[in-house]
């Protein structure tokens, strides 16, 4: 499928291939207006390699814990690192280029720019960082890859929505990141065209030690990972060690009870 790129001298990271894809120490997120905490701290490792799934009722955490550690949120408290970069640590200009180069980004909408073609979206990374000559090349290899080969010169329109998706990761491994965050990225497919997407999220983790982060409220979606994790009222409260979607589906039941009584 993909495949993993040499370290550069120029990579922003100064990581090691000894690194933990992503941690998280004492992290937390409060907001101001109200004095709202949507994150307690807490404390996560998540090694090269691994799918992991973040869980929970509305309102857990869940999205505030994926934008902390994807960098697109700074948190109140603690330490984020990806491949042993402590995120607090760089200038606004050095995270957004971590960002475009060791983190990529599957989301429930897609996401992709209209007026571009569908390689041209999965190039976009690439060339905002400043390749030139193999950039569509590296964007053909990589739409092969999730089997859309002979679609690189349509428009995101033209496509289904599996097909999106598929454009959607395709561009998120297109610069070989350190880390994927996946949001939803199944929330809009049928259970069909959901199965292939994490079908290819499954085969970038196995094949080629890409490590997947993913929150999602389906326990059939959770039971494609190596760990599912479970956050209620801004704390980690539960995991799985290769869930199955009823061992999943009975630990949500619950914490939705528990949610509902603590409203």
């Amino acid at each position: 499928m993909f495949r993993r790129r040499a370290a550069t001298k120029e990579a922003p990271t100064g990581r090691t291939a000894g690194d933990d894809a992503l941690t998280l120490h004492g992290v937390g997120r409060t907001y101001r207006k109200g004095g709202f905490v949507a994150l307690h701290p807490v404390d996560l490792t998540v090694p090269r390699g691994r799918f992991l799934a973040v869980m929970g009722p509305s309102g857990s955490g869940k999205s505030t814990l994926l934008q902390c550690a994807a960098g697109l949120d700074r948190p109140t408290s603690g330490t984020v690192c990806v491949e042993g970069v402590p995120l607090g640590s760089l200038s606004e200009a050095q995270l957004t280029r971590l960002r475009r180069e060791r983190v990529g980004f599957v989301f429930q909408a897609h996401n992709l720019v209209p007026s571009l073609s569908v390689a041209e979206n999965v190039a976009l990374p690439l060339l905002l960082g400043g390749a030139t000559g193999d950039a569509y090349d590296a964007a053909s290899r990589a739409l092969a890859a999730v089997g859309l080969a002979d679609r690189t010169g349509d428009r995101p329109t033209e496509l289904s929505g599996g097909q999106q998706q598929r454009v959607a990761i395709a561009r998120a491994l297109v610069t070989d990141p350190a880390v994927v965050f996946a949001d939803e990225p199944t929330g809009a497919l049928d259970p069909e065209t959901a199965h292939g997407v994490l079908s290819l999220l499954r085969q970038a983790v196995d094949v080629d030690g890409h490590t997947v982060v993913m929150v999602t409220h389906d326990p059939g979606a959770a039971a494609w990972c190596d760990q599912a994790l479970f956050l209620a009222r801004g704390r980690f409260v539960a995991v799985l060690d290769r869930p199955d979607a009823e061992q999943v589906h009975q630990v949500m039941r619950r914490l939705g009870r528990e949610a509902a009584v603590a409203a």
